[in-house]
């Protein structure tokens, strides 16, 4: 029997597979919601209250509402079910990272997990019932842990540019916050001015920290909650500064001033040893392929009449 023919028969058996464990779960739920209806059409109408029709109010929610969300929890269920709790939280904490808590929550992510390892486990089973062997079947492996990992890869590589963007927009941050707050305006005043001023990824966490402020949080747990979402040192030491300058009632004004020079002065080590790398990393790219090709164009020619001389060609 033919691969195809193969991959074909498990996909329906697994479909009926699916259907049926699919209508054994929903007929519970349907007597259920059904028992909950009757209650709620009982009591309201003791009260003598109009009832929306139920149908109604779900076909006037969108097609993605009624369609994809739905199914989307219920593969991040499963999703859940089958990873470690200890995965779950290094990738909700990779979330979190990357800034992506509301386009990506944990549910979508682990969602996404499951349904491209599936798409890989089947591109790698068609390669393996084509021409079945060992480094086939290695292959197919190697494309279900490509589709299960391409989300944390995705988010890993987001949240190190973000993390970059953030350590490179701190110290002119800490500048503009310093000259606001000497200029009499409160620290949380200057970190809104600041947070109004642009959409930067420091920025959207400023803002993130006054919307807790507001909402009750202690300014020092709003820090906290500031420096879990990073993982930028220099901000880390920002914050325990601040949280030093409440506690001993050092002037606000003072303490950023002091962490603002630090960080220009940091930044402009780490520029300086930037350039000092260039001569290294460019060293192997000259030797391996710039000079070769300026030997062969320089040295080309002349080796060529060389060789006719002493071959006796005109």
């Amino acid at each position: 029997m033919s691969g195809p023919v193969l991959l074909g028969a498990a996909c329906v058996a697994g479909g009926v597979v699916s259907l049926g464990w699919t209508l054994a779960t929903a007929k519970p739920q349907k007597a259920r919601h059904r028992h909950q209806r009757a209650k709620s059409k009982a009591l309201l109408g003791s009260l003598n209250l109009s009832t929306t029709d139920l149908r109604e109010a779900m076909l006037e929610r969108s097609a993605g509402e009624r369609l994809v969300k739905p199914g989307v929890a219920a593969l991040a269920n499963r999703a859940r079910r089958l990873t470690p709790t200890g995965m779950v939280s290094a990738l909700e904490r990779r979330i979190a990272l990357a800034g992506a808590d509301e386009e990506w929550p944990i549910e979508r992510v682990l969602a996404a997990k499951l349904l491209l390892g599936g798409a890989g486990a089947l591109m790698g089973m068609v390669v393996f019932l084509e021409n079945p062997s060992p480094t086939m079947f290695i292959i197919a492996l190697f494309f279900l842990g490509m589709g299960y990992l391409l989300p944390d890869a995705l988010l890993y590589n987001k949240s190190i540019k973000r993390q970059e963007a953030i350590q490179m927009e701190l110290a002119d941050a800490l500048d503009q916050i310093t000259i606001t707050v000497e200029a009499g305006l409160g620290f949380e005043g200057a970190i809104d001015r600041l947070s109004r001023a642009g959409d930067t990824p420091l920025k959207r966490e400023f803002a993130r920290m006054l919307r807790e402020i507001r909402f009750g949080v202690s300014r020092k747990h709003a820090l906290d909650n500031l420096v879990a979402r990073t993982q930028v040192s220099d901000l880390r030491k920002f914050v325990h500064a601040v949280a030093q300058a409440d506690v001993y009632g050092i002037p606000i004004a003072q303490v950023l001033r002091v962490q603002s020079g630090e960080l220009r002065a940091k930044r402009r080590q780490m520029a300086e040893e930037r350039a000092m790398k260039v001569p290294v990393k460019i060293l192997m790219p000259l030797v391996l392929f710039i000079l070769p090709s300026l030997f062969i164009v320089i040295l080309g020619p002349a080796g060529i009449r060389i060789a006719r001389t002493f071959a006796g060609v005109g």
